[in-house]
């Protein structure tokens, strides 16, 4: 009885919609004409009345009462009652599909774990799987009315071989007051732990598997129990029906077209048909009926789950799991693709477009030559005493000048940062780290302008202090022996380097470049 129709908005075209509203069964025409009919007619009645009827002063007297129906009408909720609970009632319709007992996992486990091929074994794994489908058919035949019309009584499960006679008397001879769905349950779980004592189960763990997989079957069973025992507060329900009905019925009034001659706001027009609230009712009764449909979907309507079809379904693939493919497999062979480390299986002509290359990042589609040029640009701007060159400056990219835009750039008037040298470790004399940012009780070593450092990479040098150590003081400053250093500029050497090597400043530093990212080496 579901209505399927995915094939048919597949893809999104224009208008693909348009066809679906032809269609009858499973439709809001379907659900929904009587009660439109009866609206319009009664709509045309009290029009015919006012129109045809009436004296003049009676007249008068409809006219006023249906300017109050329509000023008050909108003070009901409608829109937000019906829109909650409806949205209530769906998401219920849906976690009851998800909780529909299927039988695969279950019939996995026996199949494979049960062992066995001789009658006992056989017999053990259908007996299993039979309680399976004798549990969900007795949770189905209390919840859906469907299936509890095809098994009225226990005569027509038996008859239908979900269970034997000799069950049917153990199953009738406990007393209970409640349903007794449980009751396959247990026998399942005792056949399982026998079969685990006679070694057809060998290890605990199977047994444990198949024991946990049943109760989740069983979980799924007793959830469609508590959604049928459960339902929507009937006092929201009544107040969704009430709400939606009397607002139309004040509508039957209100939305009278009144006499233009009268000079009423809003009755300039006499159209005889009111489009607009008949549009209105459509939309509002229909997805009051939307909600009656999915409140119970155990029932007979279009829409409701095909719980008899489910039951047949699962009794007829787990019987064939368990019993004829039971250890029943096709003999090995290699595969196409056994020499070939690249398998790529064939497109037909019809989905050669489908066939696209692997997604490797969003990075991918940036160029190197824009990365290297971005770099350059950053470079140059790191020469202060040098006049930039023209070309360079017209090869900068769009980014790169959002790039600089959007970095924190140094002030203008500050000077150029001092480097500083500090000792590492106490017990490396000999290691010492650069620092750029212009501290007074810093030796007074001026940076050439060939190892301009910009400023992102400034902060990198001068996270590489020693915190614990102090900065010398002044007059320790010029007996200090300062050592050999080798300052490797991070990305930018080459574009700085410009076939120059690096000479001595007055302190008699020599800075030579690296390739590598920053790394200071040391030397007495």
């Amino acid at each position: 009885m579901t209505v399927t129709y995915s094939s048919k908005v597949a893809n999104a075209t224009f208008l693909s919609f348009h066809r679906l509203l032809l269609r009858w069964r499973g439709s809001i025409y379907k659900l929904l004409y009587r009660e439109f009919t009866l609206f319009a007619l009664l709509y045309t009645i009290l029009s015919l009345v006012y129109r045809l009827v009436l004296s003049e002063k009676q007249k008068r007297l409809f006219e006023k009462l249906s300017i109050y129906c329509d000023r008050y009408a909108e003070q009901i909720p409608v829109t937000f009652v019906l829109g909650f609970y409806v949205t209530l009632v769906v998401n219920r319709w849906w976690n009851q599909f998800v909780n529909l007992p299927w039988t695969d996992r279950l019939m996995f486990l026996i199949s494979s774990c049960v062992q066995g091929k001789d009658e006992y074994g056989r017999l053990l794994r259908r007996t299993l799987v039979r309680y399976v489908n004798l549990t969900s058919l007795l949770i189905f035949r209390s919840v859906s009315t469907a299936v509890c019309k095809r098994f009225p009584t226990m005569d027509h499960v038996v008859e239908a071989g979900f269970m034997t006679p000799e069950e049917r008397k153990v199953f009738e001879n406990i007393r209970s007051p409640h349903l007794k769905y449980w009751i396959p349950v247990v026998w399942f779980s005792n056949l399982a732990s026998k079969a685990r004592q006679e070694g057809r189960i060998q290890d605990s763990i199977d047994l444990q598997n198949i024991l946990n997989e049943m109760n989740l079957f069983r979980t799924w069973c007793a959830t469609l129990f508590g959604y049928d025992w459960v339902g929507v507060p009937l006092v929201y329900t009544q107040v969704v029906t009430l709400a939606v009905y009397t607002f139309f019925f004040a509508c039957l009034i209100g939305r009278q077209f009144l006499d233009p001659a009268r000079g009423h706001a809003g009755h300039d027009l006499d159209l005889y048909i009111p489009v607009f609230t008949l549009l209105q009712f459509f939309f509002y009764c229909g997805w009051l009926k939307v909600a009656e449909q999915l409140i119970n979907p155990f029932g007979e309507d279009d829409d409701d789950f095909e719980a008899n079809w489910i039951i047949d379904r699962n009794l007829q693939v787990s019987l064939l799991a368990v019993d004829e493919m039971h250890m029943n497999l096709p003999h090995m062979t290699k595969d196409v693709y056994w020499n070939d480390s690249d398998a790529r299986p064939p497109y037909t002509l019809a989905a050669a477009d489908y066939c696209i290359p692997s997604f490797l990042g969003s990075t991918t589609d940036m160029g190197l030559s824009d990365i290297l040029q971005l770099d350059e640009c950053e470079i140059s701007d790191c020469r202060p005493q040098q006049q930039e060159p023209i070309s360079i400056r017209r090869q900068e990219s769009v980014l790169g000048r959002v790039r600089r835009l959007l970095s924190v750039q140094e002030p203008p008037d500050l000077r150029h940062p001092r480097p500083v040298f500090k000792r590492h470790s106490s017990d490396a004399p000999s290691s010492f780290f650069l620092d750029f940012r212009g501290n007074p009780g810093s030796a007074d070593i001026a940076p050439p302008s060939s190892l301009a450092i910009p400023p992102s990479s400034l902060d990198t040098l001068s996270t590489l202090r020693e915190v614990n150590s102090n900065p010398p003081s002044p007059e320790s400053s010029s007996s200090v022996v300062f050592p050999r250093l080798v300052v490797s500029p991070p990305l930018f050497s080459d574009a700085c380097h410009n076939g120059e090597s690096f000479g001595k400043n007055q302190n008699g530093l020599d800075h030579s470049p690296t390739d590598e990212l920053p790394n200071m080496e040391t030397t007495r």
